[in-house]
């Protein structure tokens, strides 16, 4: 490709971006103004009628919510100086939530809150509070409502609970992370959408969906992992540093997607449904949601199907951004038993299909490569699959809290390849890339009196593949290349003092590789882990970690095999990579603050190219840059900045979107801004975000600044406690922009992919 740098009148430029900044700034005051000047209304919140078996003896206050946590599997949160010298009572027998918290309470007077799905007690900021005296001298808890539960996660981590992605409602995977400033996706169709966490593509990270870990390096120009998000529940992110837990191949971190289970619909025997529709104006597109879900003597049963279909959308100078259009199928179902005893089984399947005419390279509008027998667009039929059997214990004991879990994922992709026939004249034949990966895992977490440790087993056996109807060209494209792997780890986290947390752990993996010529390897390696929080004051936190990983040999995508790769005689390098992160963090009275550096360098990171003698093609990729952010939640509302600057060499030369297949991309400075307030009188929500792309100067190419707006408001109207209605616009100021990590925009034979104009999005969903 031709690098050139992006041609524009710099003065007329900067002098319409900081008027367009201007504006942008102005609205999102105005729109932040409301919340600030309206009374705090509290709100009441559905009781979890949920039970578990507590054995919780009497010890000081700390231990016991320790206790608590691990028993309820909810996250507790205690401020240090509410612990000082307190005692809890004794909390025995199969108990709701509210109550076991009422006993272990008992006589403390503390308050709660519940904030992204953590239990905050000792609180006082929280306009909702127990801690009030029962006639029998108990102190009474008021309704919990808990809406996620936060992973057990690294020092460095972004977690998004079902209320944040109810707030941000998701059409695609885009819009699940568009808070989120150190979390950049690219492209504007699911179809060819791509996530980058502080820089580094997320084949670099271990991604699951359900614990399954997805193998999906199928094609470039499409999407790695294409995901539903109308069907999750939660996104945990650990960035740079994962704990060994979390499966093989970590290196620049982890996310972990998780799909609906009925516990989260259902609190007791009973059955309900729900119905959604949902239009884009900008696409006339159509989005359909079905679903039912049923508990019965420790049986359940949840389903889930959603179909969108519509047509290209414009960008925002009004241009129809071909290729674009909607035609979007995917279903979840799960099945499960919880006897008595609880012992849990459950297995669950998730598919998504999406089958439309895409550009020629389904992740650019255009890419001019004067090859005439190209076609502009052409059909791709993306689907993936996620298959999940997992058993566990909801009532563990002591050192006994088993989990075992088998999986298989799949993903491919179909699409014609064309060739030259003679004269320019274009012709072509059907080709087909796959992967698969079945995985699994055995851990058990032994509980100790500060934390816990958890130990385990897991594998993978990964291929990939090439099928081609090839035959015109006299030869076959077929090949497929393999991986098994076996590992062992532990990690431990653990509070010694009451002021520290630390996490530490580590990781044995041997590997067999196979590649297309039938030639195998294998190596072994180690990974380790270490992180520590330490609470400096009741009010501030540091936090440090530190990570080294071994990852064995990646496999190379589909659509670039070649059964004549030339390997040599030690064959691929193994990929390994090393991570450091360092900050603090502020919270007092619903304000926070918080400031981290990071840091990752990946060594021999593998991307073959199809030419015989690049089998082996690597680079050395490091990122590295800071996070800043502030916020303040009140009862009804928030509002929160984040400001991420990402820098990304690849072999030390500024890295390219091209280059940075499967590795990284230029991101630069991304500002977001992001509030909402409830008038629960009315069950009305108002809020809405702000990303800012400021220009960003990487070696010889210049990118663009970029500012876009989105505005909502969703009604629930006591009347009808069973109906949502939701008006959403986006891009409400009708930018012209690419997002920052989309493909293409440093070269001058491409025009990217535009994200939509401005889009009013209207939904409806009756819950029963």
């Amino acid at each position: 490709m031709t690098v050139t740098r992006l041609s524009a009148d710099r003065g007329a430029l900067i002098g319409a971006q900081s008027r367009r900044l201007m504006t942008t700034t102005a609205c999102a005051f105005a729109l932040l103004a409301g919340p600030f000047t309206m009374p705090v209304v509290a709100q009441t919140a559905p009781v979890s009628a949920a039970t578990r078996a507590y054995v919780i003896p009497a010890q000081p206050l700390a231990n016991a919510l320790r206790a608590f946590g691990r028993q309820s599997g909810l996250q507790v949160s205690l401020p240090a100086e509410a612990a000082r010298g307190a005692n809890s009572a004794a909390v025995s027998g199969t108990l709701s939530t509210e109550a076991a918290l009422s006993q272990l309470l008992s006589g403390t007077g503390l308050s709660w809150r519940i904030s992204n799905g953590t239990v905050v007690v000792g609180d006082q900021s929280s306009g909702v509070t127990g801690g009030a005296p029962a006639a029998d001298g108990s102190t009474v808890i008021g309704e919990i409502n808990v809406t996620g539960q936060r992973a057990e996660t690294s020092v460095s981590s972004v977690n998004i609970g079902a209320e944040e992605l109810a707030a941000r409602n998701p059409t695609s995977v885009a819009d699940v992370f568009r808070d989120e400033a150190g979390v950049s996706v690219g492209s504007s169709i699911p179809t060819s959408q791509k996530v980058y966490v502080n820089g580094l593509e997320e084949t670099t990270l271990a991604v699951s969906i359900d614990g399954s870990r997805q193998n999906n390096r199928v094609f470039h120009h499409n999407a790695t992992n294409l995901i539903d998000p109308s069907l999750l529940k939660a996104v945990d992110v650990d960035a740079s540093i994962a704990p060994a837990d979390v499966g093989p191949g970590a290196l620049a971190g982890s996310i972990a997607y998780e799909t609906k289970d009925v516990k989260d619909l259902l609190t007791q025997d009973g059955f309900g449904g729900m119905a959604s529709e949902t239009y884009n104006s900008n696409s006339n597109t159509f989005t359909t949601g079905i679903g039912g879900w049923a508990m019965q003597d420790g049986f359940e049963f949840l389903g889930f199907l959603n179909y969108g279909k519509g047509g290209n959308y414009e960008a925002g100078n009004g241009d129809e951004v071909r290729g674009t259009e909607t035609n979007l199928l995917s279903g979840l179902g799960k099945l499960a038993y919880e006897a008595e005893s609880g012992d849990r089984f459950e297995i669950s399947h998730e598919r998504v299909r999406d089958d439309a005419d895409r550009p020629y390279r389904a992740n650019a509008s255009v890419v001019t490569t004067g090859r005439p027998w190209e076609p502009a667009y052409r059909n791709y039929k993306l689907e993936r699959d996620n298959t999940v059997f997992t058993y566990a214990d909801t009532t563990p004991e002591g050192w006994w809290d088993p989990t075992v879990r088998l999986a298989y994922s799949h993903s491919s992709v179909e699409t014609p390849i064309f060739y030259n026939a003679g004269g320019g004249v274009g012709a072509s034949y059907d080709g087909q890339g796959e992967s698969g990966s079945l995985n699994g895992k055995f851990e058990n977490k032994f509980t100790l009196e500060n934390g816990n440790i958890v130990a385990g087993l897991d594998f993978y056996s990964d291929k990939i593949e090439l099928e081609t109807a090839s035959e015109p060209l006299g030869y076959t494209e077929d090949a497929s290349e393999r991986a098994r792997n076996v590992g062992i780890y532990t990690q431990v986290r653990i509070e010694p003092v009451d002021a520290m947390r630390l996490s530490f752990g580590g990781r044995a993996d041997k590997q067999w590789f196979e590649g297309t010529t039938g030639e195998k390897w294998d190596h072994a390696g180690l990974s380790g882990n270490a992180s520590v929080e330490y609470d400096l004051t009741s009010f501030l936190t540091a936090k440090a970690g530190a990570s080294h990983v071994w990852a064995g040999i990646p496999l190379a995508e589909a659509f670039i095999m070649n059964p004549a790769w030339n390997y040599g005689l030690e064959g691929p390098e193994v990929t390994t990579a090393n991570n450091a992160t360092a900050g603090l963090e502020f919270h007092h009275d619903g304000f926070t603050a918080e400031g981290s550096l990071f840091r990752s360098m990946i060594q021999d990171a593998r991307v073959a190219k199809w030419a015989a003698a690049r089998a082996n093609q690597n680079y050395d990729v490091e990122t590295w840059g800071f996070e800043v952010g502030a916020g303040y939640d009140w009862t009804d509302g928030f509002i929160k900045v984040k400001y991420t600057r990402v820098n990304a060499e690849i072999d030390g030369l500024p890295a390219d979107s091209d280059t940075g297949n499967y590795l990284t991309t230029p991101v630069g400075d991304i500002i977001t801004i992001s509030a909402a307030h409830t008038f629960s009188d009315w069950g009305l929500t108002v809020g809405g975000d702000m990303e800012f792309a400021p220009e960003f100067e990487d070696g010889a190419n210049t990118y663009v600044a970029y500012e876009v707006v989105n505005i909502y408001t969703e009604w629930k109207p006591e009347q009808l406690s069973h109906m949502t209605f939701r008006a959403e616009v986006q891009n409400l100021f009708n930018e012209t922009y690419a997002s920052r990590s989309t493909y293409g925009q440093e070269f001058g034979n491409v025009e990217p992919l535009y994200e939509q104009g401005r889009t009013f999005l209207l939904s409806v969903k009756a819950t029963f």
